[in-house]
């Protein structure tokens, strides 16, 4: 009974731990590019390992809300392990997009001042695909994925590097 026991203590204690999921993306790249106001100006690049760059130049943590931001120096460089939950979350809303598959261009090019984002992924296999949204507003799925990099800017925890 003694062995049995064991047994089952072991098995149940082997079946508890987490699977680590082998993600389909090797990078994760988006970028926010810029408009006549205040839109925050950054790039930010997510490996599988969830390490993740974030390079922020304008209008993502100052306080400011001028012009005179510009010429201010860039934000900087940060780096930050993305938590567990929230990369499972991200691979979530890009299975969900169906990514390969995505136009490689949105937008109406006849409204001005509106920012553009790109959204750059590199499969596991080898292949990439590149989208380029010039208003941010390609799909309801592309802008869940858009405020998600807007919400992980602020809730995780970013070293500054440079």
């Amino acid at each position: 009974m003694k062995y049995l026991l064991s047994l089952f203590a072991i098995v149940v204690l082997f079946s508890c731990q987490s699977q680590k999921v082998q993600s389909k993306y090797s990078t994760i790249e988006y970028e926010a590019g810029a408009c006549f106001g205040f839109c925050p100006i950054y790039k930010m690049t997510i490996q599988a390992d969830r390490t993740a760059v974030l390079e922020a130049e304008h209008f993502n943590f100052s306080k400011g809300t001028g012009k005179d931001e510009f010429s201010k120096p860039r934000e900087g460089t940060f780096t930050t392990t993305i938590k567990e939950t929230d990369y499972n979350k991200l691979l979530t809303l890009l299975d969900d997009l169906d990514v390969k598959n995505l136009n490689d261009k949105y937008g109406n090019n006849n409204v001005t001042d509106l920012p553009t984002s790109y959204l750059r992924i590199k499969f596991a296999d080898g292949t990439s695909k590149n989208t380029e949204d010039y208003g941010k507003r390609g799909s309801e799925k592309l802008m869940k994925v858009y405020q998600f990099f807007e919400d992980l800017k602020q809730n995780q925890q970013w070293t500054k590097v440079k």
